[in-house]
């Protein structure tokens, strides 16, 4: 069987006011694929994934999950449907790792307390924090915290994860525990987006590595023979100036 499409770009295109961010993007993301996005800063990355769960709404094309699209799809459904964990870790300060991970699937999914709760346990435990369920954010590393906030994406049982630069904030060495719990994902065969500068990383975890420059995809490959040998131009300036 062909894999199958999960998250379908058409020809979408994003302005912020005059700026044209995104240029008729054309991708699509099979389901359990690892697609990890990279480029120069402005490149449109970021804008992307804002793109795929209705932070931000494009102005022409289609985004399509799940064979539907989303344009007129209501959006906290997309936003269930569609995992986003952020640079920013965005926990809330006055509750706890379990509740943090706990109150969206007992508000938005409707399961009891009980459930979201065992729920919540389940999933700090699949990110090595068993031992930090009843700490507050302020008691956590940042990696800890990071940790926590994919956990509570992972909640609500997403079809697809976007991660954005989630390791940009953490100092180096609490880079790699968060990492650590993506590849774990990628193993488990959740589908994803990421964007990312861990090329490392990139090349050890992506099934498909996209390269985008100036609003425009211009360049997509499994990451051996985009690492080894880019078929662009624009791919060997861009691996030129990283490594």
């Amino acid at each position: 069987m062909s894999p199958r499409p999960l998250v379908e770009f058409e020809s979408v295109d994003k302005h912020f006011g005059d700026t044209h961010v995104l240029k008729d993007i054309d991708l699509a993301v099979d389901e359990r694929d690892v697609v990890v996005v990279i480029g120069p800063s402005g490149s449109g990355k970021s804008t992307l994934l804002r793109c795929t769960n209705r932070l931000e709404e494009i102005q022409d094309g289609e985004i399509r999950l799940d064979g539907r699209s989303i344009t007129d799809a209501d959006v906290n459904q997309v936003r269930q449907d569609v995992g986003m964990v952020f640079q920013s870790f965005n926990l809330f300060p006055h509750k706890n790792a379990l509740q943090n991970v706990s109150l969206a699937p007992e508000h938005v999914r409707g399961l009891s307390e009980s459930d979201a709760r065992h729920r919540a346990r389940e999933l700090l435990d699949r990110v090595g924090l068993a031992d930090q369920r009843e700490s507050y954010p302020h008691e956590l590393s940042g990696g800890q915290q990071q940790r926590v906030a994919i956990a509570r994406a992972l909640a609500m049982d997403p079809k697809v994860m976007l991660f954005d630069e989630v390791t940009s904030a953490l100092d180096p060495e609490l880079v790699g525990e968060v990492l650590d719990v993506i590849e774990g994902l990628a193993e488990e065969g959740m589908t994803m987006m990421l964007v990312t500068h861990e090329m490392g990383f990139a090349r050890e975890v992506a099934d498909r590595i996209v390269l985008m420059s100036e609003g425009r995809i211009v360049e997509q490959n499994d990451p051996e023979s985009f690492f080894e040998n880019p078929e662009t131009e624009r791919g060997r300036q861009f691996l030129s100036r990283l490594l």
